[in-house]
């Protein structure tokens, strides 16, 4: 009976992941390491680029996205951001139950670390699945040097379940065209499964530098289809909190 259970629970998992048709949402992980030293920044830079991003590449994940705080932001340095893209809930699971550390090349110094000189804090977690109206992460279309490149991660929490999907529905039937249309450039947009501030949808747009975040956003805020989805009656008093990260890429991050 147990295993039936199991079973039920895992079928409604994936299903509820699938979207029109039976084509899949890709699957999104935000990992956040919380550090508080130098040292543990650079451990987890080398674990990235050495370990992480190669085992990953030969799971077939094309891309991952490693970000960090600007320096003026009072978390620079104690927090580093990884986006991992799944293609479905199966992948998911296939790669979170087969990947093992102690098996990586180049992750010995961050397997073995002792408890005295752990290479982080902490380690959140938050688990997406992406809206239908963006089924699929993007490599953003950016110019300009990547050194100077912003990354706008928010999070909108809502009162309610409810008012959640309300919420999702808006980015879904006009919401994503128009920051589309506006050049947000979006990496994903997804609904939290699992982490700590739910119900909650989190997205992230990139630009090419502080000037086009700050043009594109003043553009949104006065469009004229915006201003018409906004004032809709239906989708009302669906958003309680935001929050708002500025990011620049890692060196070796790859969205």
């Amino acid at each position: 009976m147990k295993n039936r259970f199991t079973y039920i629970l895992v079928l409604f998992v994936f299903v509820s992941i699938k979207w029109g048709y039976g084509q899949t949402r890709d699957v999104f992980e935000i990992k956040i390491y919380h550090v508080s030293t130098t040292s543990q920044e650079t451990a987890i830079d080398q674990f990235l680029e050495e370990a992480y991003i190669p085992a990953m590449h030969k799971k077939g994940i094309a891309h991952i996205g490693v970000y960090k705080p600007l320096d003026r932001d009072s978390l620079a340095g104690k927090r580093i951001y990884v986006f991992t893209p799944y293609q479905s809930a199966e992948n998911y699971i296939e790669i979170a139950s087969t990947f093992h550390l102690v098996d990586l090349p180049h992750a010995g110094s961050y397997q073995k670390a002792s408890h005295d000189e752990a290479p982080y804090d902490r380690i959140e977690t938050i688990l997406l699945k992406a809206f239908s109206g963006m089924p699929h992460y993007d490599v953003p279309k950016l110019n300009g040097k990547k050194s100077q490149r912003i990354y706008e991660l928010r999070s909108y929490e809502s009162p309610t379940e409810q008012l959640f999907h309300n919420k999702v529905d808006m980015f879904n039937s006009g919401e994503i065209t128009i920051f589309d249309r506006l050049g947000f450039n979006a990496v994903f947009y997804g609904e939290v499964i699992a982490g700590s501030k739910m119900p909650n949808l989190m997205y992230m747009t990139s630009f090419d530098n502080i000037t086009a975040e700050k043009a594109a956003w003043k553009a949104f805020g006065s469009d004229e289809a915006w201003i018409t989805l906004r004032d809709d009656k239906h989708y009302q008093n669906n958003v309680s909190h935001i929050d708002i990260t500025l990011l620049k890429p890692a060196k070796y991050s790859e969205l």
